[in-house]
């Protein structure tokens, strides 16, 4: 791993954050619906919306019933890496979409990097990384040959750039509500926690509480 600072390393993690992520997923599919036929802004809603789906999935199940493989040390795909390393190669592909192929690749290259250096970082805050390349993949094959309709790259690329600026930092408590969702549906108090998960002690069972026995003692009184 490469040797920066840890202030450094929090603010690449932070330009992966959910409060920048799906706002400049929102301009991206905006800018898809102005300049191109509708279905690709459809397309890039669905894909980042099921990738999503399968992030709150798997949350859910480990923190509600469990669910989890200990020899993996899997307890769910990472929202924060993989919302990122989906929304950033398709941010780069849409805003060199007016140029030529190679421009396009260069952007989806350059996108998928980045969501790697940001699934790095959260490597080392103890995260994991996501499965936003596939999504952002999936999108890009779909879109590759779309014509470069009446959007000029700069506008598009700026104020994408403005986006991802303005909200760096921006903090989303949606892990508080994947936990309250998770609560609320397996009806447990308390969420599943990954270090007493992965020692294993949720699998012993629940001593029952011990039970006071009253002994009475019975005797006779003589007068």
């Amino acid at each position: 791993m490469p040797d920066l600072p840890l202030s450094l390393w929090l603010s690449i993690t932070a330009l992966g954050s959910v409060g920048v992520m799906i706002p400049l997923a929102l301009a991206v599919a905006a800018w898809l619906a102005l300049g191109y036929p509708w279905r690709y802004a459809a397309c890039w809603l669905a894909v980042l919306g099921a990738a999503s789906g399968l992030v709150l999935l798997t949350k859910i199940a480990f923190m509600g019933w469990g669910v989890g493989v200990r020899d993996l040390d899997f307890t769910g795909i990472s929202g924060h890496a993989m919302v990122s390393s989906a929304v950033l190669p398709v941010a780069l592909f849409v805003a060199c979409l007016p140029g030529r192929r190679w421009m396009r690749a260069f952007g989806v290259s350059a996108g998928v990097l980045i969501g790697i250096v940001v699934g790095v970082s959260r490597i080392l805050l103890n995260a994991q990384c996501g499965v936003g390349a596939l999504a952002a993949l999936v999108f890009v094959a779909f879109a590759w040959r779309a014509e470069p309709g009446k959007l000029a790259a700069a506008p598009v690329a700026v104020s994408l750039a403005m986006v991802a600026i303005t909200l760096h930092g921006i903090s989303v408590p949606t892990q508080r509500w994947i936990t309250d969702i998770a609560l609320h549906l397996s009806g447990r108090e308390q969420p599943y926690i990954h270090a007493r998960w992965k020692a294993g002690r949720y699998d012993k069972p629940v001593a029952p509480p011990a039970q006071h026995i009253d002994v009475r003692f019975s005797g006779t009184s003589k007068s």
